[in-house]
């Protein structure tokens, strides 16, 4: 489903990243882990057009038959093509109600015109009635049907980052980014994360591509992993290999 090739990300004298290649196959959940400054977050911001990379190619297919090559493109038509974020400080609109921050994700889908809109012909009226109940059921699958006209910011942690998570379902994505949804988070709040991850994979058929820094969370769910030291691929392979490899101990774990 995705395809990253030589990717080179540099910013004046500092190499975020150098020469990566990686792939994420569809239906499964890759994790992408490192120390801090490792260049993680970079590919992140340059697989969602945040930043032009400066050498590389990035390869998208959704479906069977499809491929869209993601260098050059802006973050909405990156959105639009099916891949969709969250991120490692949480950035929900904290002054809306809970349903608000999840129908304003489903608006990169709605396909009537601002003219209709301004004047609620029955086409848009329509089609917003169906985002309505669709933010509603999203709601209800991650179990905050009842905090639905709170306010964001009054929401627990954990909480907010299971809403961030909903909005980001309402873009109706192929591919979902997860950049730490564990960080900050207590052992309880992380082990529910981890069940929660699997079950919205499954019920919406997505393919997962995650940064995180609990190794826990990652050995856990991550079918395949890639790790980055310094911005150059270290390693890659299935969790167990990952965890006995000498590098890896030696970078990630600071055991040399």
């Amino acid at each position: 489903m995705l395809r990253i090739e030589n990717l080179t990300m540099q910013f004046g004298g500092v190499v975020a990243c150098s020469g990566l290649t990686a792939e994420v196959k569809p239906g499964q959940i890759v994790g992408l882990i490192g120390p801090n400054g490792a260049g993680k977050t970079t590919v992140f911001n340059v697989i969602t057009g945040v930043y032009k990379p400066t050498a590389g190619r990035i390869t998208f297919s959704p479906r069977e038959g499809e491929q869209y090559q993601l260098v050059g493109l802006s973050p909405d038509h990156i959105a639009k093509l099916g891949i969709c974020r969250t991120f490692q400080n949480i950035r929900l609109f904290s002054e809306l109600s809970v349903l608000d921050n999840v129908f304003i994700g489903s608006h990169l889908r709605l396909r009537s015109s601002v003219f209709s809109s301004v004047l609620r012909l029955p086409r848009y009226t329509a089609e917003e009635k169906e985002h309505y109940e669709k933010s509603l059921y999203l709601l209800e699958k991650i179990g905050l049907q009842d905090f639905r006209d709170e306010k964001a910011n009054s929401l627990p942690y954990g909480m907010q980052r299971r809403l961030e998570m909903a909005r980001a379902l309402a873009t109706n994505p192929k591919l979902l980014l997860l950049d730490e949804p564990a960080a900050g988070m207590n052992p309880q709040e992380t082990l529910e994360l981890t069940e929660f991850i699997q079950e919205i994979k499954e019920e919406f058929e997505l393919t997962v591509f995650l940064i995180e820094h609990h190794m826990e969370v990652v050995m856990e769910i991550s079918e395949k992993i890639y790790v980055l030291d310094h911005g150059v691929l270290i390693a890659e392979g299935s969790p167990s290999e990952v965890q006995s490899n000498d590098k890896v101990i030696e970078a990630y774990l600071g055991v040399g």
